[in-house]
């Protein structure tokens, strides 16, 4: 009698030890959490992160190699001008159709990287974190075992002993409190990308702009907080390629958080807002024209002159455009971008997916 085929994880252990040296070990508990039946679909946008992919696929494998359920492992090269798709290519040759790379045709920065991703997904339960090894896949059963064992919709990556320099981790603090107090979703850390989620909830959402850092926020709009969660994870320091964090994403960030304030307060009554500032600048002119008109018919005196006559035609002639063509364009920007006619993102080559293949099944031992 012939002898039974090797399991897959007996067969990927010699390229984990050698592609994973440097790194933790992994702890021998990684996968050992009871999780409900369920299929996991990991989302990792890259972008010139060529020397991490072999490591991260190959660190990615060892963390899951008995995990109890079907899993794919979604490789969305965000444009790169290195040998990112190449890598990711080779990794997907090396370990089987169950990673599964999107190659998108320029680069259309992470937020939409993710989009792609989450639409390219099959999983019951959606996982994304970064492709540069410092979130660590260990963590993934953790938050996954949470989500589904306390009827969560979403559980967010912690970083509470961050690997990262005080350039990068005080303005993220303090980025955090403000979006935190604004949105109204008490989190400590929301530029983790290390996060779970249920499928049907996470694509309930459309992503644009900046908006993956405030994931949560947008999920407040149609699940209540109580299902938000958050869980401490591992934070590693960068070994290879270089951070894409700059100081003009801080700026993105602040415009992006303004645009989710709005949409959070006024998202199904746009005009209550446009309408509050056009109707107080109307006020405002009609009583600055209302005591021009009493000092000119009631005492006689000339207004012509006057500086408050242009400030009162000018608040009464705002004002109606505020409410008009503000209500008007915020109204068709919210209907283009969540009735899904924009084109986030343009995948290069399509791939065909047979949705009964291409997992990586549990290890039958």
């Amino acid at each position: 009698m012939n002898d039974p085929p090797t399991p897959p994880s007996t067969a990927f252990a010699s390229v984990r030890v050698a592609s994973t040296e440097g790194l933790p070990a992994l702890p021998a508990n990684a996968t050992a959490v009871p999780l409900p039946p369920h299929r996991l679909s990991i989302i990792v946008p890259m972008y010139n992160e060529a020397d991490n992919v072999a490591p991260f696929v190959a660190r990615t494998e060892e963390a899951l190699a008995r995990y109890p359920s079907p899993w794919e492992l979604i490789l969305v090269d965000d444009g790169s001008i290195d040998a990112t798709a190449a890598e990711i290519r080779r990794a997907r040759a090396r370990y089987g159709p169950h990673v599964r790379p999107l190659e998108l045709m320029r680069n259309f920065k992470q937020t939409a990287a993710m989009q792609a991703g989450v639409d390219a997904a099959r999983g019951d339960v959606i996982v994304t974190l970064d492709g540069d090894l410092q979130n660590d896949p260990a963590d993934i059963p953790r938050l996954v075992a949470r989500l589904l064992n306390e009827d969560l919709d979403c559980v967010a990556g912690w970083r509470r002993d961050r690997q990262d320099h005080l350039l990068r981790t005080i303005p993220s603090k303090i980025a955090n409190a403000l979006i935190a107090r604004v949105v109204g979703v008490r989190l400590n850390d929301y530029g983790c990308s290390l996060k779970a989620f249920r499928a049907d909830v996470l694509k309930s959402i459309r992503l644009y702009g900046e908006m993956h850092r405030f994931i949560p926020a947008w999920l407040a709009t149609v699940t209540t907080p109580r299902r938000i969660a958050e869980e401490a994870v591992t934070h590693h320091p960068r070994v290879h390629g270089v951070s894409k964090y700059g100081i003009s994403r801080t700026f993105r960030v602040v415009l992006d958080l303004i645009s989710v304030f709005f949409f959070m307060r006024y998202r199904a009554r746009p005009g209550h807002f446009f309408g509050g500032v056009g109707m107080a600048l109307v006020a405002v002119g009609g009583l600055v024209l209302t005591w021009l008109a009493i000092v000119k018919f009631g005492f006689g005196e000339p207004i012509g002159g006057r500086p408050l006559l242009l400030f009162g035609f000018f608040c009464v002639i705002a004002g109606a455009q505020f409410v008009s063509t503000g209500v008007l364009s915020e109204t068709l920007a919210r209907i283009y971008f969540e009735s899904g006619a924009a084109d986030l993102y343009q995948v290069r080559h399509p791939e065909k997916v047979d949705d009964r293949a291409d997992w990586s099944e549990p290890d039958p031992r």
